[in-house]
């Protein structure tokens, strides 16, 4: 399934159900409404997968995206329902963009670093050891960084959007095995 097709095709149907309601609401003639027509539900429930890269241990991380599924449900009156899978119950957590990709999963929940094999520029929509902070983070994105990072998805055939954030990510990409201080203090900066 194409994801912006189905994004255009659904759009274009809320604004004609929405059309149609609004126009049985103030009298006029929409068709079958009011008239003995045909009992059609125009607003199906649409179900979806969610592949994450978290297992369900990591409460507050994987449990962000059940959230995420219990306030879509609750929005839509139970007519949009996505279930979270943990990872590696549909596929192997560092997966979930090839699922997303082929279409085995609708929606994945993941850090974008762990696909950097893919393309490094990745990283950028994620936490970068010594990078920037949360709030550095955020304003990057919603400034001109969301704009950067869908056109890198698109080569995947994935709508990228923020789903929370973490904080600054610790640690870093080292070269060479640090065994003792001895060895930190031989480091030079390039």
């Amino acid at each position: 399934m194409q994801r912006r097709r189905f994004l255009r095709k659904a759009a274009a149907g809320a604004v004609a159900a929405s059309t149609a309601t609004g126009l049985a609401a103030c009298g006029g003639s929409a068709e079958g409404a009011g008239e003995g027509g045909p009992n059609i539900n125009a607003r199906p429930t649409v179900r979806w997968r969610l592949a994450s890269s978290f297992p369900r241990s990591l409460d507050t991380i994987y449990g962000a995206a059940e959230k995420l599924s219990e306030t879509l449900e609750e929005l839509t009156d139970g007519r949009f329902q996505m279930r979270v899978y943990p990872a590696g119950e549909l596929v192997p957590g560092t997966e979930v963009l090839d699922a997303a990709q082929k279409g085995t999963v609708q929606c994945a929940h993941s850090a974008s670093y762990y696909f950097i094999g893919k393309d490094p520029t990745l990283a950028f929509d994620c936490a970068v050891p010594f990078g920037l902070t949360a709030r550095q983070q955020s304003a990057w994105l919603y400034s001109s960084g969301m704009e950067l990072m869908r056109e890198r998805f698109a080569d995947f055939n994935v709508l990228n959007f923020p789903g929370g954030n973490t904080g600054t990510q610790m640690g870093g990409w080292f070269r060479r095995e640090i065994n003792s201080v001895a060895d930190l203090n031989g480091l030079k900066m390039r």
